[in-house]
Formats: structure tokens, sequence, C-alpha cells
């Protein structure tokens, strides 16, 4: 009697850790992949990894992990109602490790973006710590939008790892401030590889006369195009650090995108509240008279 007391506690016993065990490895899964009704998107399926991370963390929190180890369009979007015609944006943090893209285009990476559509925040690559980036729309007649993170872009693909956390969207308020903030950015200097040709540009200071005088008077049409109605204030930045990379389309070639100078121009930009945002740079040689 006193031993199948002894071989039922055992058993009961036994049962109670499996049980544990069970519960523990379900709660990591359910971890792992609870996605908070985000939904999972990709191009060529079963080719990315969707995962919770809490090994990879911000602010003490599981990140979301997008893995990629072929070239692809890989996304997790949430639906996200909206009011009409309202301003509105998207924050997040990124993480990224190896991020490359398969073909040289711009708009293509670690970023927010709005599924279906072209809006996008700047597109992340390489392997860089947490930096946080950001996504303005308008809602104009959309009631809902779905909101994605995205490791790829809407007409290319990646491959690396992203990490994505810290998301917030706010709701923008009407500005009656008729005074435009503008930021412009003179670079100095282009030190740019295009297809395994070096090429350096560089502005001089006559051309940066020029370009302030030009700034000047867009000032002064503004006041009186819109008979006082609107005023521009514009500062103006010259960068030493060279422009080092431009990016490419297969319809328009090169130019400067967001990409291509964020780095050297996002600490002043995070420090005001500008409008709008001109960067200024030579892209051609100056062609010399016979």
């Amino acid at each position: 009697m006193e031993q199948n007391k002894r071989s039922s506690k055992i058993s009961y016993f036994i049962t109670l850790v499996i049980l544990l065990v069970i519960l523990y490895f379900a709660y990591q899964n359910y971890q792992k992949n609870n996605f908070n009704d985000y939904v999972r998107s990709e191009t060529k399926v079963y080719t990315s990894h969707f995962t919770r991370d809490k090994e990879v963390q911000y602010n003490n929190k599981t990140s979301y992990k997008i893995e990629t180890p072929e070239y692809n369009d890989a996304m997790f979007y949430k639906k996200v109602q909206v009011k009409k015609n309202q301003p509105y944006k998207v924050t997040c943090m990124v993480k990224t490790n190896q991020v490359e893209t398969k073909e040289e285009q711009s708009g293509v990476g670690a970023q927010i973006s709005m599924e279906g559509t072209t809006e996008r925040s700047i597109a992340v690559k390489g392997t860089q710590d947490w930096q946080k980036i950001e996504m303005i729309f308008n809602s104009k007649n959309r009631e809902e939008v779905n909101i994605g993170f995205r490791l790829g872009g809407y007409l290319g693909e990646a491959k690396g790892e992203a990490w994505f956390a810290d998301f917030a969207i706010e709701e923008g308020i009407e500005e009656k401030n008729n005074n435009w903030k503008f930021a412009c950015f003179i670079f100095k200097t282009t030190d740019v590889t295009i297809e395994q040709k070096q090429i350096k540009l560089s502005v001089t200071q006559n051309d940066i006369r020029d370009i302030t005088n030009t700034i000047n008077l867009f000032k002064t049409a503004c006041s009186n195009m819109s008979k006082g109605k609107m005023t521009a204030n514009c500062d103006i930045y010259e960068i030493d650090t060279p422009l080092s990379s431009l990016s490419y389309d297969t319809e328009f070639g090169y130019f400067v995108s967001a990409e291509d100078v964020e780095e050297q121009i996002k600490d002043t930009i995070s420090s005001h509240d500008y409008d709008h945002i001109f960067a200024i740079v030579r892209l051609r040689r100056r062609k010399t008279r016979k």
C-alpha cells in the first residue's frame, strides 16, 4: 500500500515536470512567433524567416526580426485606421547586419513602408547599430493603411538581417504658420565610384556665391508671388564631408537620394524643424572653352 502511494507520487511528479517543460517550450515558441497581429508577407515564399528576437533587444523589449539568406522582398505589416486627409508620422528603431541589395538602386533595404505603395522611409543597408527612421505620409482619401516594416523594397530585393523595435505612429496637426523653413545643404565635394571609375568633383567659391544668390532670390519670390501670404526662411549649410555615394534607377540613371546624404545631414535635421530639405551637389564636370 505504501509502495503504491510512493509510486503514485513519483508518477505525479514526473507528469508535473513534463507539463512544466511543455509549457516552457510552448511559451518560448509563443514569444518567438507572436507578431501582435502583424501579417507576414514575402515575394519569394519560405525564403525569409520572421521571428521575435529576445537576444537583440531595444529598450529591454523583444525585437521583430527578418532574416533573409537569399534576395527577397519581405515585410510584416499591420492594418492601421486613419482619418482622411491627415498627415501622419511613423517611427521605429532599426538595426541591420550585412544587408545587401540585389541591384544598385535606391529605396531598397531595411525600412518602414506602406504596403502596396512606394511610400517609405529611408532604406538602411550594410551593418549598422540601432538608429531611428521615420516615414511621413498623408492619408488623402484613405481610412485605413497597411504599415509595414520591410527588408527589401517596392521595386527591389535585399538579403541580410534586420531588427525592428519601438514602433510609433503620430497624427499630425494643421500647420497655420505661413513661414516655411528650408534647409539647403551644399556638398562641396563629390567623390564617388561609378562603373569602377573614381569621379571627383567640387564646387568653387563662385559656385557657392551663385547658389546663395539663387536661394535669396527664391526667398524674395516666395513673398512676392504669394503677396506676402508665404515667406521662406532658408538656412544654408556647407558640407565638407564628401558625397560618397549615388543611387541608381534604370529609367533615370544616377541621382542623389535621401540615403546618399542622410549620414551627413541627420544631426542637423534632428535638431531643427524644417519643412523642406535641398541637397545641392555637383554631378558634372565643367565644360572648358576652347
